[in-house]
């Protein structure tokens, strides 16, 4: 019988930890969901940790009701990262093709990344990842794996992703006094866009809209390429922030309204439905119409996506992404989500589930859980030996300095 290993992965969210546990075996293709955790998070804010101690606690909580549907200890694991903090750039790296031959070596093209990755930055940050998006080889342009190719001059065009230390240090902190030891830190962005995402939705142009309690993370690919990558700094929870104030009520009261009666579409609310709060169980009494909570919750959301808009606009793809857009996290579940995005984005819109997985998969058929999935992917391509991708830039200068073994993966961004 083939060796079966464990993945586990961490996404911790503003609003909400969650962990996904997979084991897998050298003879099967997908994981197989085997626990799962999740616990409401506290302790950040819009991605970013500013208790340390709560979100520790809120991690172990998470991982031991993981632990007890597993049936298994939980030690090693993929965390997601995410916040207003990370940013990305395009970053270009050369190096001559060092055999006699003039064939390209994986040293070489390892050798290019890391040029590419040697870039000035400021004390206060660091790389998560560099991720080779096409190489050019001489005159021979958008290869997209320049081994065993022949030239002289091996150029490649990577995309940096890097966020703020004290941000990052302060999550690895968490982990780590959660008794944990992190395999991976991954951008949260990347690790969902590889549970949702097609490498044909990819290579036609796609936006993929992470729509969390405290950002909205906004990530284009075109050509099987990451073109863009931005950060909101706005979420969900604003939403709830929004209705607390429009109904004069408390913030427990409004996320129960916003998660039991919120639309994105007032226009399809009729101005006679009213909200008995009594129903809700929290001791408020009292009628609300309806429609006053829709127009809330369609003005905030008009204003993200138009700030998404605004964002295509500046790498003019403003409508031009045949593959549309996918929308997951926890917002992605608002009713009339969709048919508002396609409104101000005139693009297809479609809700984003995990793929490729066996198991327990009802209980992570959710757009919320698609970085958590996204996660134990990536952990799986970083764990396989055979078919798995050639280069790992685990000693690359600056890359690492966070965890050991944080790592980029090839195979994910080939059409």
């Amino acid at each position: 019988m083939a060796k079966e290993t464990i993945i586990t992965g961490l996404d911790v969210g503003t609003s909400c930890i969650r962990t996904v546990v997979a084991k897998t075996r050298a003879d099967q293709s997908k994981p197989q969901i085997i626990g799962i955790g999740k616990v409401p998070s506290f302790g950040l804010r819009r991605g970013m940790v500013f208790d340390i101690e709560e979100v520790s606690k809120n991690i172990k909580q998470s991982i031991e009701e993981a632990e007890r549907t597993a049936g298994l200890p939980i030690d090693r694991l993929y965390v997601s990262i995410g916040g207003e903090h990370i940013t990305s750039r395009v970053s270009k790296g050369v190096v001559a093709v060092s055999r006699a031959d003039g064939q390209v070596s994986e040293e070489d093209a390892l050798r290019a990344i890391n040029a590419a990755s040697a870039i000035s930055i400021p004390q206060n940050r660091e790389i998560l990842h560099v991720i080779p998006r096409n190489f050019t080889l001489d005159n021979q342009m958008r290869i997209k794996d320049p081994v065993g190719m022949n030239g002289v001059r091996l150029e490649v065009d990577a995309l940096i992703i890097e966020g703020a230390t004290p941000f990052i240090k302060n999550l690895t902190k968490c982990v780590s006094e959660a008794g944990l030891e992190i395999e991976g830190l991954i951008f949260s962005s990347l690790a969902a866009c590889r549970a949702i995402l097609s490498k044909r939705q990819k290579e036609l142009g796609v936006l993929a809209l992470d729509f969390g309690g405290g950002t909205v993370d906004l990530t284009v690919f075109e050509e099987g390429d990451i073109i863009h990558n931005y950060i909101l700094p706005v979420g969900s929870s604003h939403i709830t922030n929004d209705i607390a104030i429009g109904l004069r009520a408390p913030i427990d009261l409004a996320e129960k309204v916003k998660l039991e009666y919120g639309t994105a579409l007032a226009s399809e609310i009729s101005k006679k439905e009213n909200i008995d709060l009594s129903k809700l169980g929290l001791e408020e009494e009292g009628l609300v119409p309806r429609i006053h909570v829709a127009e809330i919750v369609e003005a905030r959301l008009y204003e993200i996506l138009e700030l998404v808009n605004k964002e295509l606009k500046k790498i003019d793809r403003q409508g031009l992404l045949p593959a549309g857009v996918v929308i997951f996290g926890g917002g992605a579940k608002i009713p009339g989500l969709v048919d508002l995005t396609k409104e101000v984005l005139k693009l297809p819109a479609q809700i984003g589930f995990p793929v490729e997985l066996t198991g327990v998969v009802e209980k992570v058929d959710d757009p919320a859980f698609a970085t958590a999935v996204g996660l134990i992917l990536w952990g799986l391509d970083a764990q396989k030996k055979d078919g798995g991708p050639r280069i790992s830039w685990t000693n690359i200068p600056g890359i690492g300095r966070t965890v050991n073994k944080i790592k980029n993966w090839f195979k994910d961004f080939l059409p």
